[in-house]
């Protein structure tokens, strides 16, 4: 390994595969998507797909017929649109500013990957674990001492959601916590997210419960601009992660996805789970059957279960799915 930086969470390295091998369960068979966990991140341009909106609009001439709404949907704020083609189909309380937990770890993600250093390996510094410890985070089983590449790091934050690997993270790509999180901020602004606030990496409850905030539509936008990139989209539909011993590290890791619609839902590509006390059971998902790709979002569905979050996101899209085209 030559060493490139080291960021004060322990080295960064150059290098031209995965270190040690990884093995991946694929999404459900409704997804049509191919990917590999132990392909190159070279291969996986860090370049966004073209054929995806930015942002969600009204258009001249809806693809969709839209009629009626969701039943049964707890959550406080929700959202549904059209991932092809932007168009809204249904939202409530869009624009009211609610905690969002760990679903902050997808902006996060999208700044690593944007950066296009998945090959970087990079040690586990003890400091991770003190940190998720410390504010009572997920975490990801990281070991102090290990070397695992950026992108299996990436895996470790957005399958079980680990804020040890959301701390490793950002400490690397910052550098330093302070100038991540700047630049979370900073992004979200140039997406036109402007009912947004980070103050972490992961969503925890820090300084305070509500620290760090975002609305229904915010999170369309933010989750229309990381599933763009394939090297993010390969990853939040798998249904677990596999790192196998090899050098660096001696011992393997396993990481289910905490995310219950990609396991549950028939399409469901993804996107990211998250529960607080006070951000309740969220949910920022993908879902693609017959052809049609519906995103959205759920916010504050109330805890009757650990599944009242996807539960929601269910009820959502199944009403999307039984929506007639314009043509039809």
């Amino acid at each position: 390994m030559v060493a490139l930086a080291a960021m004060g969470v322990g080295a960064v390295a150059a290098c031209d595969g995965a270190n040690g091998s990884a093995t991946a369960q694929a999404p459900r068979p409704a997804d049509t998507r191919t990917s590999s966990p132990t392909a190159s991140p070279a291969s996986k341009s860090p370049t966004p797909s073209a054929t995806r909106p930015s942002a969600l609009h009204s258009l001249a001439s809806p693809t969709i017929k839209v009629s009626g709404a969701p039943r049964g949907v707890k959550a406080k704020g929700a959202i549904l649109a059209d991932a092809s083609t932007g168009q809204l189909l249904w939202q409530r309380a869009p624009d009211t500013e609610r905690p969002m937990a760990s679903i902050t770890k997808v902006m996060t993600a999208l700044l690593v990957v944007q950066s296009g250093h998945l090959n970087w390996q990079v040690q586990i510094p003890k400091a991770a674990f003190t940190y998720a410890w410390h504010y009572g985070g997920e975490t990801a089983g990281l070991r102090a001492g290990d070397w695992l590449t950026v992108q299996q790091l990436l895996a470790a934050m957005l399958l079980p959601s680990g804020a040890d690997a959301a701390y490793t993270l950002a400490r690397v790509f910052g550098p330093g916590m302070p100038a991540f999180i700047n630049e979370m901020n900073a992004t979200a602004a140039k997406l036109g997210m402007t009912h947004t606030h980070f103050t972490s990496p992961d969503g925890l409850p820090y300084p305070t419960e509500t620290s760090t905030y975002s609305t229904p539509s915010d999170l369309l936008t933010l989750g229309l601009a990381a599933m763009k990139y394939p090297a993010f989209r390969s990853l939040v539909g798998l249904r677990f992660y596999q790192v196998k011993k090899g050098p660096g590290h001696r011992k393997g890791y396993w990481w289910d996805n905490t995310d219950d619609l990609i396991s549950t839902y028939q399409g469901a590509i993804g996107i990211k789970d998250g529960y607080t006390d006070d951000a309740g059971h969220c949910v920022l998902f993908e879902a693609t059957r017959n052809g049609r790709t519906l995103i959205g979002a759920v916010l504050d569905s109330p805890s009757t279960g650990t599944a009242a979050g996807s539960q929601d996101a269910a009820r959502v899209l199944n009403w999307g799915f039984s929506l007639s085209g314009t043509g039809g």
